[in-house]
């Protein structure tokens, strides 16, 4: 319970009344009642001050809003420039600012955040810290883990996640950034530690509308961060400068093809795992590719920023595992390799294909691969052209369809075949079908890439989620006698 006056008071709002307590602030009007500050938000469908009245007849006296509206009778709106913005204010009062006494670190950029986080939990959790993690796959207090809905969540639950981070004694919290999170104010509000930048490419455009909106949303990130914190770019990207251009933080860059104050080369790299060694000093690790060769370079210069050991950092660098639907594979009983991958966006696709082509000594790499309904459209016949590039076979198949019709899916990826390929390419709309069909095409010897879902155990169409884990599903198809 907080007073209506210091709630008020953190948004530059007066209150001439009685002292009211306020029991929660809500920014949904089906949870208004009887002592809540309402927060009304303007979404992409749905307009809260639409529901004013409504939160009213529940007994709500008290509203946020940003547009000049009708109050019902009896109910004080108090009137700000952004409610998203007002709503993260409310979100770090109510919680007592957690980020502020914890070293919050985040990590932004369209591939690589899940596993940088998760791979930064593991080394402090490794070296000896109490740390907590938030990111897509699932956020964690320590080693307790909860469900994870959202990349970045609302900033209640944000701030929650963070005051039992801070009451469970964690010193560290490794949190996923996403576009829409900045965007959005999700992270208004927060004291950063530290951020990282891992790289832009082609994603999200069914939101931000166009590829400078999106960078601009990364940017506003960096710029917000305090002169004390410390912003850790993947200068191999050309919009790793962008990032630190006017950002206030100290400044920090890693590369491997570029001179950067964290510099990596990949020695040897094959699926017992990579030889990196970052500035002068080798590092073998159980991780596979050249993409995580950039993700160990950002956990390293992260650890090195916040004080760690140096030899210390190396040790715990050698002992991380690989992270859930990243680059998961397993060899069936007949000899095939099969990688399961999270690659839903063209570049990482392209990653993922590159790092299986160095690894399979000529023979046939079978891709299968779908693209989610509901999402940015323009990148579907640019994920087909990948996959047919950069493999013997291709299956086009179905991910998450969501809301949109499955096979129309299919008919936009194919758009980006070029017809004059060799490489056969199949469209199976059931994904399960798909799994089988790879399984009866490879041959002792080959690899198959299943890609798009990765961690995820469900698939989603038309709103209802039933159960579906690729690396499952997999396992038991490639291993039937």
């Amino acid at each position: 319970m907080k007073s209506l006056t210091s709630l008020l008071q953190a948004l530059n709002q007066h209150f001439m009344g009685d002292n009211e307590q306020v029991d929660a602030v809500v920014f949904d009007s089906r949870q208004a009642k009887e002592k809540t500050l309402f927060v009304a938000i303007e979404g992409l469908t749905n307009d809260g001050h639409q529901f004013l009245e409504v939160a009213f007849n529940q007994g709500c006296r008290f509203a946020v809003v940003q547009k000049e509206v009708v109050c019902p009778d009896g109910m004080t709106l108090f009137k700000v420039k952004d409610t998203r913005r007002a709503l993260a204010t409310l979100a770090c009062e109510w919680f007592d600012h957690p980020s502020q006494q914890v070293h919050l670190i985040g990590v932004t950029g369209t591939n690589g955040k899940t596993t940088t986080t998760t791979l930064l939990h593991q080394l402090f959790s490794a070296l000896g810290f109490s740390c907590g993690l938030i990111s897509t796959v699932v956020n964690k207090i320590e080693q307790r883990e909860i469900p994870s809905t959202h990349t970045t969540p609302d900033p209640f639950a944000i701030n929650q996640l963070l005051r039992t981070m801070v009451d469970a004694g964690c010193s560290y919290a490794f949190m996923e950034v996403s576009s829409h999170a900045v965007h959005q104010q999700r992270i208004h509000g927060l004291q950063f530690a530290g951020a990282v930048f891992t790289n832009i490419t082609h994603d999200h455009l069914d939101y931000h509308k166009t590829f400078p909106e999106y960078i601009a949303a990364k940017k506003g990130f960096f710029d917000g961060l305090s002169k004390e914190a410390f912003a850790l770019v993947n200068i191999d990207d050309r919009n790793g400068a962008v990032m630190l251009q006017n950002c206030p933080s100290k400044h920090a860059t890693y590369a491997l093809n570029t001179l950067a104050d964290f510099k990596g080369v990949v020695v040897e790299n094959s699926l017992e795992g990579l030889l990196v060694k970052i500035n002068h000093t080798e590092v073998h690790s159980k991780l596979i590719g050249k993409f995580n060769a950039y993700n160990l370079l950002a956990v390293y210069g992260v650890g090195e920023l916040l004080g760690i050991d140096k030899l210390a950092l190396f040790e715990a660098l050698s002992m991380l595992d690989s992270v859930s639907g990243r680059f998961q594979f397993f060899k069936s009983i007949h000899g095939v390799t099969v990688v399961v991958d999270y690659a839903h966006t063209p570049d990482a696709l392209e990653n993922v294909l590159q790092t299986i082509g160095q690894l399979s000594n000529g023979k046939n790499v079978i891709t299968l691969v779908g693209c989610g309904g509901d999402r940015d459209k323009s990148k579907r016949p640019l994920m087909a052209k990948i996959a047919q590039k950069f493999s013997q076979q291709l299956i086009l198949t179905s991910d998450n369809p969501r809301t949109e019709n499955p096979t129309q899916i299919l008919r936009e990826m194919q758009e980006g075949l070029e017809a004059s390929s060799k490489v056969p390419a199949l469209a199976i709309e059931d994904r399960k079908q798909a799994i089988l069909t790879a399984s009866l095409l490879a041959k002792a010897g080959d690899i198959v890439l299943i890609a798009g879902k990765g961690h995820e155990n469900y698939q989603e169409v038309n709103g209802v989620k039933s159960p579906f884990d690729d690396f499952k599903i997999a396992q038991e198809i490639f291993n039937q006698n």
